[in-house]
């Protein structure tokens, strides 16, 4: 029972050790503002979305580019109808992308789907003179300026960057506005935090932009594993690139509201972390030793931290009843140790979701009992990851498709804090 009292405290001080640097993060987003950057000039930029069964939000998203305030001869759209059963197509014609329909039932996923793209427009559109493409997923929305604000930080030298994540639906449920306060907390306490201090920010799904020479460089979109989007962080990291942030190019996207597909996405997205660090973990930490931080940034998110809060948490579940059966003297420090990692859990997440909740309220788009109601359900939405990362080692995942299907102009999106 010593033994698993002291295994206690060592894992509380390698988790202290460890993730240290992300609370001066949390410092450095509250006490410092937002970078300012200019455009010399304007460069030409390719809108890509990847859609697989989007008929009823592509249209809203293709629309929401078209109308960006940025000079319309240096903004094309392009739409991948990935894998299409309905008229995703006919749909993003009608509102003026380029599209191209592709049918692969072997090689399944985002990464795929954009690798083939890429090809295409190298062979049909090389002499466009693309100096850059932003990745969307189908159900997002942006704001007017995005692309301008996005210019401005690409302008200044990133070859590949992210942007300011927002919700279309925070007000939907626990759930919608769980996921919508993760992505605002990881906007402004991660990646603005990193690029107010100078090291690499992470891209995230979607929302950024991959400079032309990048994607040429690496041959085409090259990361096919679950999490495609971390995978090409981490190796990008690893490479020496640093990512950047533009904090006020606005992106608004479908959270889910369902449990069940809540649970298929976050259950793909803890695979594909595994998957991230058994890949690259080791390329990360090669850069940890030469000095890069932004290297040991990365190799700490994707380090599986989830299953070692996991493991002492089943060792003191495991050793609490075997201690009241042999009435081990230490069985009410076991209790006490379990309770506490339970309590600590718990409060660090309400912290993290009060702070952002507190910075970001006039991003939030919902009326403010929910943004009050929703604080104290968003740690156990996170503590619902615990089970999801132990299928997740266990079980074969593969990528499927997320329903969308909030339909919101970004007017209405804007107003829902007065409805």
């Amino acid at each position: 029972m010593k033994a698993i009292i002291i295994f206690n405290a060592v894992i509380s001080i390698l988790f202290t050790l460890c993730y240290a640097y992300q609370f001066f993060y949390l410092f450095v987003g509250l006490l410092k503002g937002e970078q300012k950057f200019k455009a010399v000039r304007e460069h030409k930029f390719a809108a890509v979305i990847s859609a697989r069964n989007e008929r009823d939000v592509i249209g809203q998203l293709i629309s929401s580019i078209k109308s960006q305030n940025y000079p319309k001869d240096k903004l094309d759209v392009f739409v991948i109808a990935d894998n299409c059963t309905d008229d995703t197509a006919q749909v993003a014609r009608g509102a003026g992308a380029i599209v191209y329909e592709r049918f692969n039932k072997v090689q399944v996923g985002k990464g795929y789907a954009l690798d083939w793209l890429f090809k295409i427009i190298d062979r049909d559109h090389k002499d466009a003179g693309y100096e850059g493409y932003m990745i969307f997923d189908a159900d997002n929305i942006l704001d007017v300026n995005y692309v301008s604000e996005m210019n401005k930080v690409f302008d200044n030298g990133y070859d590949i960057l992210t942007s300011y994540r927002n919700s279309k639906n925070f007000d939907s449920n626990w759930i919608s506005a769980a996921y919508s306060l993760w992505f605002l907390r990881e906007a402004r306490y991660l990646n603005n935090s990193r690029m107010q201090l100078g090291t690499s920010c992470a891209i995230s799904g979607t929302g950024f932009l991959v400079g032309a020479n990048v994607i040429e460089g690496n041959g085409g979109w090259i990361h096919h594993l679950l999490t495609e989007d971390i995978e090409f962080t981490c190796d990008s990291v690893s490479k020496g690139m640093k990512i950047g942030y533009a904090s006020k190019a606005v992106l608004y996207d479908e959270q889910p509201t369902k449990f069940s597909q809540s649970y298929t996405q976050r259950l793909r997205w803890a695979k594909g972390f595994y998957q991230v660090f058994a890949n690259y973990g080791g390329k990360l930490l090669k850069g940890v030793l030469k000095g890069s931080f932004s290297c040991l940034d990365m190799f700490m998110t994707v380090m599986p931290a989830m299953l070692l809060t996991l493991l002492s948490v089943l060792i003191n579940v495991v050793a609490i009843p075997v201690a009241i059966a042999t009435d081990a003297p230490e069985t009410a420090i076991l209790v006490q140790a379990l309770i506490q990692t339970l309590v600590n859990f718990y409060g660090l997440f309400f912290i993290l979701g009060l702070l952002t909740a507190i910075t970001e309220w006039d991003q939030i788009h919902c009326v403010w009992y929910k943004k009050v109601l929703y604080l104290f359900t968003f740690p156990v939405f996170m503590l619902s990851y615990v089970p999801i990362a132990i299928i997740a080692l266990f079980k074969k995942v593969e990528w499927k498709p997320i329903k969308h299907s909030v339909v919101r102009t970004l007017d209405e999106v804007r107003s829902n804090e007065a409805a």
